[in-house]
């Protein structure tokens, strides 16, 4: 869903035309008047980091075999992509909303159904279209990050309409990422209570320290105190990552 940089840069800046020139009028024989460029920066800051060590005593790295170091570093991964994760689905305020209000319903939140996720949909499509980014969804496409229980009623959704489609929904059910209704569709238990993303894709950008992601440390004796060392090893990882909703593209992804 999003634009994803990875940089040992700092400050990933970037910019847009923050004033909208308009058409003139103009006579045969005469100058023309010159509109004013004007472009405002923007800076992506990758300045917020997460670790995770794990300390394991040596008779229980030979013993166990739960504890291997590639398991670990499987594990840390994982987890340290979560947090990545919940961080992008947490910036809902920065998005544009939808409610029920959007999709014909009373304003508020949305209680999603097998009954009305194709209105949400078509809704968001419309307002990327009224918001004049009709040719970012061409481009890019349009993505939704549902909740496991949302994925579920899109199943329900799938398998209940149309022929061809929906024998296969019945088939093989929907999988992560499945291009349907003219968008893609994920899922993620990451979500703020009450919140789904989605919108164009790419325009969300965020920024991961190059140097950190991935990078997985294997500390021996690591130290206990400023006396003592732990009879063990540690395996040890970060991230660093920042965000950013471009100002020009903000009406462009939804919180829903």
């Amino acid at each position: 869903m999003c634009d994803v940089a990875y940089s040992n840069t700092k400050l990933v800046s970037s910019s847009y035309m923050s004033t909208t020139p308009s058409v003139q009028s103009v006579s045969r024989g005469t100058g023309h008047s010159m509109q004013t460029f004007v472009e405002t920066a923007e800076t992506l800051d990758i300045a917020t980091g997460r670790d995770l060590g794990l300390f394991v005593d040596w008779a229980d790295l030979a013993q166990s075999p739960w504890t291997k170091p590639a398991e670990l570093f499987d594990r840390i991964g994982a987890l340290l992509n979560e947090y990545i994760e919940s961080a992008v689905l947490a910036r809902h305020t920065s998005w544009t909303n939808i409610d029920g209000a959007s999709i014909g319903e009373a304003a508020g939140n949305i209680t999603v159904s097998a009954q009305n996720i194709d209105d949400i949909i078509r809704a968001t499509r419309r307002e990327i279209r009224e918001n004049n980014g009709n040719m970012f969804m061409n481009q890019n496409g349009v993505g939704f990050v549902w909740r496991a229980a949302d994925f579920e009623f899109l199943e329900a959704f799938a398998q209940a309409n149309g022929f061809v489609g929906a024998d296969e929904a019945l088939k093989k059910g929907l999988v992560e990422g499945i291009h349907y209704l003219g968008s893609d569709h994920y899922w993620s238990n990451d979500h703020t209570a009450n919140h789904v993303f989605a919108g164009v894709k790419k325009i969300e950008r965020l920024g991961i320290l190059k140097g950190t992601y991935g990078k997985a440390h294997t500390i021996e004796f690591p130290a206990g105190d400023s006396n003592t060392y732990l009879s063990g090893v540690s395996f040890y990882s970060r991230v660093d990552i920042g965000h950013l909703t471009p100002t020009a593209h903000v009406g462009l992804v939804f919180d829903v």
